[in-house]
């Protein structure tokens, strides 16, 4: 693999051999709305990004894009290596490597939290249902709820329910991490739990890209945040220079109408 250098909108420069997201002059498109206009972007290996800007500003389809749950009409993608395209094998080895947690929680109802978080170890990667148990159990522990391993979904808080999710896409043992927006479902009291679980994520390192409006996570965890209006990149900068020093009238605006 070569090492020449890549440059990303913030200006850092990486290594081809560090990157875990490379998108390149991507495009889509709703029908005749155009919903994501020329996205350049790199994101290096345990980098974390957090996605801000207004709603319907695409930044939750620049996500989905990352793991081929919304396709793009123009452009380049390319995660942990390989270029996504219309090879159904392709699809599905960068999904095996990224994980991804919603808005809302996506949890089966009728299998309790174990179940919800073996299913894919299971089927998709074909982990004895022994070791299966033994990995959700570890990351139910990480997330700080291993005391709800057997029970139901409906039996447990919004919280901790985007925490079974986010066990569960660590049970696949994942790359990269997709967050979108996954604290706008939960009442305001259970937002710290998530956001809590997220930074401590982050700290060790895993390769996050986050769109939410939590500024004040972004300040903490964020190696870079990167704002969106009207389908495009307006600016990515470090978070103190983002928050501290915005270059463009929209950040500006953006950032008054949010910190009041």
């Amino acid at each position: 693999m070569t090492t020449d250098p890549t440059a990303d909108t913030s200006g850092i420069r990486t290594t081809q051999n560090a990157v875990a997201v490379d998108m390149a002059g991507v495009h889509k498109w709703y029908g005749q709305f155009h919903v994501l206009r020329d996205i350049n972007l790199t994101v290096a290996r345990g980098e974390r990004i957090v996605i801000a800007g207004p709603s319907g500003s695409g930044k939750s389809t620049l996500i989905r894009c990352i793991n081929a749950l919304e396709e793009y009409q123009r452009g380049r993608i390319v995660v942990d290596g390989i270029e996504l395209s219309d090879d159904v094998k392709k699809v599905e080895r960068v999904r095996r490597d990224v994980g991804m947690v919603f808005q809302q929680f996506n949890l089966f109802p009728h299998l309790t939290v174990l179940q919800n978080c073996t299913l894919a170890p299971i089927w998709v990667r074909h982990m004895a249902k022994k070791d299966a148990e033994a990995a959700a159990r570890h990351y139910l522990e990480r997330v700080r709820i291993p005391e709800q391993a057997d029970k139901y979904p409906g039996q447990l808080s919004g919280g901790q329910q985007q925490r079974v999710a986010i066990a569960r896409a660590l049970c696949m043992k994942p790359k990269i991490m997709l967050f979108d927006e996954p604290t706008s479902a939960l009442d305001p009291e259970m937002v710290k739990e998530v956001l809590d679980t997220m930074v401590q994520l982050a700290m060790d390192g895993m390769t996050m890209l986050c769109v939410t409006h939590e500024m004040g996570f972004a300040r903490q965890v964020a190696n870079r945040v990167v704002f969106m209006d009207d389908g495009q990149i307006v600016e990515a900068n470090a978070p103190q220079e983002f928050f501290e020093n915005p270059q463009h009238e929209r950040t500006k605006l953006f950032l008054s109408q949010i910190l009041r």
